[in-house]
């Protein structure tokens, strides 16, 4: 690759992040200038750079603050992921990057109340209409909160990935990694509703067109439906509601190599930021568990 087709997958990483993510103009200015700058450095090998280069990169950094190198290497790690969704990279080489220790902010997670008032907004539109519309979205939502699965995952499931009569289904997600995924007998339901109204000869699922449901489509409904359920639609998006799933299991006891698997991380140092949500109930595991909580102190 040359550096102008770095310009031309950059603008179009901008553009997604623009649609898809909401981006603020200063947000998206921020990402133009840091990936612009890499790919000066690299001499517009930035779209096609190894592990080794991201390194090489990296120690171009070293002279600025930590927070500097972690800005840039969340643009860059954001920028990896978009090009291997889309199929524009067959890997993804961000793991090279560098990772300050106080890199990574925590997760935007919606309560429960919020969880439980998108649910209620579905009820009522399958009381009201009951339309094709709401038990799309109802399958959809379903499958995000109560499977953890990517929205890339969620758009492009085959027709017949969800079975009755299976509560999982086999997954390939990234790194073409595969993972079991549990799917609740609720979410199942929902499914089965939603695929009874697709056509037999439909190669997706969730299908628009000639192909599948976008995830920018994904995203804007599910701001609408946060919308009419009173939630501020800045707050929701399909990964806040991934968050939410690793983070209500987490609280309800789920074990964090169990959640890795769930989730499909390669490093559970990834899986281990969901932690901060439920310090309290590791402190108090401690206090009530461990051999020395009820002995007297000396």
């Amino acid at each position: 690759m040359n550096a102008g087709e770095d310009r031309q997958l950059i603008g179009a990483f901008l553009e997604m992040m623009a649609a898809e993510a909401g981006a603020a103009a200063n947000t998206l200015m921020a990402y133009e200038r840091d990936l612009r700058g890499a790919s000066e450095i690299l001499t517009g090998r930035l779209s096609a750079a190894s592990g080794d280069e991201l390194k090489k990169l990296g120690e171009e950094w070293l002279p600025l603050k930590r927070a500097t190198v972690a800005r840039k290497s969340a643009a860059l790690r954001r920028f990896y992921g978009f090009l291997h969704d889309e199929g524009l990279r067959a890997d993804d080489p961000s793991a090279a990057l560098p990772r300050p220790a106080n890199e990574r902010p925590l997760p935007k997670i919606l309560d429960h109340s919020s969880v439980d008032a998108l649910f209620a907004e579905l009820q009522r539109r399958k009381d009201g209409a009951g339309d094709a519309a709401t038990l799309r979205m109802a399958a959809l939502v379903e499958l995000l909160y109560g499977s953890g699965l990517r929205a890339t995952e969620l758009v492009s499931l085959p027709r017949n990935a969800v079975s009755p009569d299976k509560p999982y289904l086999i997954l390939r997600g990234k790194g073409a990694r595969e993972r079991l995924v549990p799917i609740s007998d609720k979410a199942r339901a929902a499914v089965a509703e939603w695929a009874a109204l697709v056509p037999r000869d439909s190669v997706w699922l969730f299908p628009s067109g000639k192909k599948h449901l976008s995830r920018v489509r994904l995203y804007q409904l599910l701001k609408e439906l946060a919308a009419a359920a009173g939630i501020p639609p800045e707050r929701i998006s399909p990964h806040v509601l991934r968050h939410a799933f690793a983070t209500h299991l987490l609280e309800g006891g789920a074990d964090l190599r169990a959640l890795q698997m769930l989730l499909g991380h390669a490093d559970i140092v990834t899986t281990q930021i969901y932690t901060h949500v439920d310090s309290r109930r590791l402190i108090d595991l401690v206090n009530s568990r461990h051999p020395l909580a009820d002995a007297p102190p000396r």
